[in-house]
């Protein structure tokens, strides 16, 4: 069973913006950590950034600073990922994991199936 789902993928022209949503409907999501990451095929899947339980901290990788921004509506147990200014390197596929340990500078997954989402394709054309 998923117990996140993921939205808001896309196909994008460089310099365009996304807003990708994550909700986690149960209740037992309503006052965990998220995190937004990435995966390449062919490579490992990178840490973006994560929001603590309450939506009051936030933490990103050195890589997402500056044009990644998380946020969470806790009325809706969704978290988003807004990112400006997209690359074509930022193709990839954006994965919530939801329930991990939150630290300041960076969050520990809960790797396990179902706190993962089936992620959510984003596409940057030059």
């Amino acid at each position: 069973q998923v117990y996140v789902t993921e939205s808001g993928g896309g196909l994008v022209q460089a310099g365009g913006s996304l807003r990708l949503s994550c909700v986690a409907p149960e209740r037992r999501f309503e006052d965990v950590a998220m995190a937004w990451f990435r995966q390449v095929p062919g490579k490992d899947r990178e840490f973006l950034a994560a929001i603590n339980w309450n939506g009051q901290s936030t933490t990103y990788a050195d890589s997402a600073k500056g044009r990644f921004t998380i946020s969470r509506d806790v009325t809706r147990n969704t978290v988003y990922l807004q990112i400006h200014s997209l690359k074509p390197e930022d193709t990839a596929v954006y994965q919530c994991n939801a329930g991990g340990t939150y630290y300041p500078g960076s969050y520990d997954p809960i790797d396990l199936t179902g706190y993962w989402g089936q992620g959510t394709q984003v596409t940057v054309s030059s």
